[in-house]
């Protein structure tokens, strides 16, 4: 089983402190040793995932991100990210459908997932479900063991009620939901432990059905939409 060592997490403090081409170049084979342990890792996450999800012929490029930015429209101009991340879900990180997504960053590591760049018409298929059936997500997203695992939602909601709901609409909190991510951290302790993607499975597990709920309303609303 693979294990991510200290050393990761002490390479990409080091490069944040040291985001340079200089620099990255001057500890290369530092970088290949931690890219290829991640990939390894990330591997070992499409076997795992895989028992639950449909990952068929997903490789680990399929799931990895680059470490290197795409500066040429930011104000920030460091060439490195500073974090490891990757994506797992049926198609690849680059599908359409809601996958998982987990980011290693010293002191800041986390397993996440949900509605986090929804286009108006999944927005719409959203709020009009929550409308119709709120039981359904609520008894999701408010389950105690979820609760107790993710804690509350993060992302951004609108002010007011969206255009067609009344303001006193019993869920109008989620109504007004124009994001609703979920995460879990993990210590570095735990990122660098032996069953860490032991760990990161079992996440998946839990946030399961939420994703499956938006997975399923979206792909209905693609449908009305062609």
């Amino acid at each position: 089983m693979p294990q991510i060592p200290a050393s990761t997490l002490k390479f990409l403090k080091d490069l944040s402190q040291n985001n340079t081409r200089e620099w990255f170049q001057g500890h290369k084979k530092e970088w290949e040793s931690v890219k290829s342990n991640f990939e390894e890792t990330v591997q070992d996450l499409i076997n795992r995932i895989g028992k639950f999800e449909n990952l068929a012929g997903i490789r680990v490029q399929d799931c990895n991100y680059r470490i290197a930015r795409d500066v040429r429209f930011s104000p920030d101009k460091s060439p490195y990210k500073t974090w490891l991340a990757a994506s797992f879900g049926e198609g690849g990180r680059k599908s359409p459908k809601m996958d998982y997504y987990l980011h290693i960053l010293p002191s800041g590591s986390f397993l996440g997932g949900g509605m986090w760049d929804a286009n108006p018409v999944q927005l719409a298929k959203f709020r009009q479900e929550v409308d119709y059936n709120p039981q359904e997500i609520k008894a999701i997203i408010y389950a105690p063991q979820f609760k107790e695992h993710f804690g509350n939602p993060e992302g951004s909601s609108l002010k007011t009620a969206p255009k067609g709901y009344p303001k006193d609409h019993p869920d109008i909190e989620l109504i007004r939901r124009t994001q609703l991510f979920f995460s879990h951290s993990f210590t570095d302790k735990e990122v660098t432990s032996p069953d860490f993607t032991e760990k990161v499975e079992q996440s998946c597990l839990l946030l399961k059905p939420y994703l499956d709920f938006l997975n399923m309303i979206f792909e209905e609303s693609a449908e009305e939409e062609n």
